[in-house]
C-alpha cells in the first residue's frame, strides 16, 4: 500500500517524507540561524533522497529545540528571515515543505505556529497549536482553528501539532473539514511512545483518514525525543513506521483517493457520518441531535467536570501564573477580513 516508500508512485499518490531531526539546541540568533540552513539542507536532502517526494514534513521544534525559551531574540515572524528561507528551499528544491516555528506575539506569548510551502514558495496552510502541552508549554493558545489546505495531487491537508493529536476533537475537526492526509508533528520524548502510537492509529481510523506523524529525534543533552516516524491507515493500520535513527526520513505513498472511496461506499465503520446519523436503520437518515453533554456544555460556556483537578497553571512547570484572559478568535493575519480561515495562498517575496 506505501508504493515501497514512494518509490512506485502511483496516478492517485502522493508520496511524503518524514524526517525524524535530530533534537537541537537553539540559544542565539546564531543558533537560529544555523539551523534554519540545517532544515533547508534536509530540505534538498529530501527531493535527492527520493525523486517522487511531494511533501517533506518536519517535526514541531525543528527550529527551536525544547527549551521553551520564550525570548524574543529567537522567535520568529511569518515575514521573518527563516519563513523566507523554508520558502526557498521548496521553490529550489521543487518539493513542498511542512514546517514549525515559535512565532513572536506581540499581544502575549509566543505562538507554536506550523506551516505547509508549496513548490512554488507559497504559504498554503498557516495554523497556530490550539493545545499546547500544559502545564509544560508556555505557548499562547492558537485561535485560528483547524485549517485545510489542498495539497499535491489534490489531496485535503490539515496540520495538528502534538499534543493535539491528543483530543479525538482535533482530528475529526480536520476531517470535518474534508482533511484526507491528516499530519501530526510533536517534540514528544520517550514517556508518551504509547499513547503516541495508539492515537495516531485512532485518529485514522475514527475519521477515515490516513495520519501522517512524526517526531524530534536524539538527545540534546537534557531531553530524548523518540522520532518514530509513522503513516497510519484510513483503517488504522500502520503503513510504514521508523525508528529512533536521527535525520532518517521515512517515506510512504499515500493514497487519498481510497479515503475518498470508504468514506463514501463504507456503510460499517463509517463512524465520521454515523456520529450525527445514528440508528439509520431504525429511523429515517438516523438521529440527528446532539447527546453529548460535554460538546453542549462547551458550547454554552458551562463545561465543568465532576472532579477537582489540582493542575490548573504552569506554576509546577517554573512559569509565574497567567494574568490575562484569552480574547477568542482574531482576523487571520495572512487574508485581511477574515477570522479562522482555512487556507492561505501567497506569493513569496
Amino acid at each position: 500500500m506505501s508504493g515501497l516508500g514512494g518509490l512506485n508512485k502511483s496516478k492517485h499518490g502522493v508520496v511524503m517524507g518524514l524526517v525524524q531531526l535530530q533534537l537541537p539546541v537553539v540559544k542565539t540568533p546564531a543558533d537560529l540561524a544555523a539551523q534554519t540552513q540545517r532544515i533547508c539542507a534536509l530540505v534538498a536532502k529530501a527531493r535527492r533522497n527520493l525523486g517522487t517526494m511531494d511533501l517533506v514534513v518536519f517535526p514541531e521544534y525543528a527550529l527551536h529545540g525544547l527549551s521553551m525559551d520564550t525570548h524574543p531574540d529567537i522567535m520568529c515572524s511569518l515575514d521573518g528571515p527563516e519563513v523566507a528561507a523554508f520558502r526557498q528551499a521548496c521553490i529550489d528544491n521543487h518539493i513542498w515543505g511542512c514546517f514549525s516555528i515559535m512565532e513572536f506575539n506581540p499581544n502575549g506569548n509566543p505562538y507554536n505556529s506550523g506551516l505547509i510551502i508549496d513548490d512554488t514558495g507559497s504559504i498554503r496552510l498557516y495554523y497556530r497549536k490550539l493545545h499546547p502541552w500544559v502545564p509544560v508549554e508556555p505557548w499562547e493558545p492558537g485561535n485560528l482553528g483547524v485549517p485545510v489546505c489542498e495539497g499535491p495531487n489534490g489531496c485535503t491537508l490539515s496540520l495538528i501539532i502534538c499534543h493535539d493529536g491528543m483530543f479525538p476533537e482535533m482530528a475529526r475537526e480536520a476531517a470535518y473539514k474534508g482533511a484526507e492526509i491528516i499530519i501530526r508533528t510533536a517534540g514528544y520524548t520517550a514517556p508518551i511512545r504509547h499513547a503516541w502510537q495508539i492515537t495516531n492509529q485512532a485518529n485514522a481510523f475514527t475519521n477515515l483518514a490516513i495520519t501522517a506523524n512524526v517526531c524530534m529525534c536524539g538527545s540534546d543533552g537534557s531531553f530524548d525525543s523518540m522520532g518514530e516516524g509513522m503513516f497510519c491507515n484510513f483503517d488504522g493500520t500502520v503503513l510504514v513506521q521508523g525508528g529512533g535513527r536521527a535525520d532518517e526520513i521515512i517515506t510512504a505513498e499515500l493514497r487519498p483517493d481510497l479515503v475518498r472511496e470508504a468514506r463514501t461506499g463504507w456503510g460499517v465503520e463509517n463512524n465520521i457520518y454515523q456520529l450525527y446519523h445514528r440508528g439509520y436503520v431504525a429511523v429515517q437518515g438516523g438521529a440527528q441531535d446532539c447527546p453529548y453533554s460535554y460538546m453542549l456544555d462547551m458550547a454554552a460556556g458551562r463545561y465543568q467536570l465532576p472532579w477537582k483537578v489540582e493542575v490548573t497553571d504552569g506554576t509546577p512547570c517554573g512559569f509565574d501564573a497567567p494574568t490575562r484572559s484569552y480574547q477568542g478568535p482574531e482576523a487571520h493575519p495572512l487574508v485581511p477580513g477574515t477570522v479562522a480561515a482555512p487556507a492561505i495562498t501567497g506569493a513569496p517575496e
